[in-house]
């Protein structure tokens, strides 16, 4: 019975936060999409593709519009610092991101009391943690997407260093090698392309070499990127020829990259040997049970 109370407490509160949260929402302004680069690129072909995220874009914006009032700013420079890792993950923008968090929290709280509700047994406990598992699974997501767009570009990264350096080497200079490797690449997704295409963007805007290069770091902060941009900018400050440099970064770029690889060979074979010992233990035991049975006398 205390358990039921507390349910239906808890529905009515529900229903109270729900109905001054939707007037409030009424009466706020939604966000206007951003519309232009590549935010307003991914925006478009997230709502073209349609799904559970166009179905909720209005709604989304709307919260992100009532969370305009609010004072947050070092938290939107967090959240932009990590929707420019993620290539801008859905044309989010920082209060749209806490807004997405906040719809995905409500929907899975929702979803959790009704199947509470359903299953009189079950612990409301279990409401609180859908709450905060649906609170966090956006940005979880956000970050496992960084983590796989991170780990494309450094497999990309010395095939396009490769062809910037045999343009360079053949006398073109270093914006239209990367724009000839652009338009070589043929899948528009493919984050070395979007990366690339960023860095031409802003080097055609007057933006400096150096300039353009170090926000790629910015953005996608690993070894090879960074090995890749430094040896660019000290190859302009100290005159090297950049063919050359170009030639050897993508070298060491795949050094590094074989190097990797056979470290992960060898965790694989170390990390094998347990599933295999319990292998082992089952087909010993499947051989000498009969024995053991007999043995004993059953």
């Amino acid at each position: 019975m205390k358990t039921q109370l507390y349910l239906w407490c808890a529905y009515l509160v529900l229903a109270f936060a729900t109905t001054v949260g939707l007037y409030v929402l009424a009466a706020t302004p939604a966000v206007v999409a951003s519309v232009l680069g590549e935010r307003g690129s991914r925006r478009r072909r997230a709502v073209a593709q349609g799904g559970l995220f166009a179905a909720a874009e209005p709604a989304i914006r709307k919260v992100a519009g009532w969370l305009g009032r609010f004072e947050l700013k070092a938290a939107r420079v967090q959240l932009e610092k990590l929707l420019r890792s993620s290539g801008y993950v859905l044309g989010l923008m920082p209060d749209e991101l806490i807004a997405l968090m906040i719809v995905t929290c409500l929907a899975a709280t929702g979803v959790a009391a009704l199947f509470s509700s359903l299953n009189q047994a079950e612990s409301p406990m279990w409401i609180v943690g859908s709450c905060v598992l649906g609170f966090a699974m956006p940005y979880l997501r956000i970050q496992d997407g960084i983590k796989k767009r991170h780990k494309s570009i450094n497999r990309g990264l010395p095939i396009c260093i490769d062809l910037v350096s045999l343009c360079v080497g053949a006398g073109t200079d270093f914006p239209s090698a990367l724009k000839f490797v652009v338009n070589e690449m043929n899948d528009e997704t493919d984050p070395t392309r979007e990366e690339f295409v960023l860095i031409v963007q802003q080097l055609e805007v007057g933006h400096t070499r150096a300039h353009a290069l170090a926000t790629f770091a910015e953005r996608v902060p690993t070894d090879s990127v960074r090995d890749f941009v430094n040896a660019v900018t000290q190859a302009e400050e100290k005159g090297t020829p950049l063919a050359e440099v170009l030639a050897i970064q993508a070298r060491m770029l795949r050094m590094r990259r074989s190097v990797a690889a056979e470290e992960a060979a060898a965790r694989a074979g170390v990390m094998l040997i347990g599933p295999l010992m319990l292998q082992l233990c089952a087909i010993m035991l499947i051989l000498f049970s009969p024995f053991l049975i007999n043995g004993l006398g059953f």
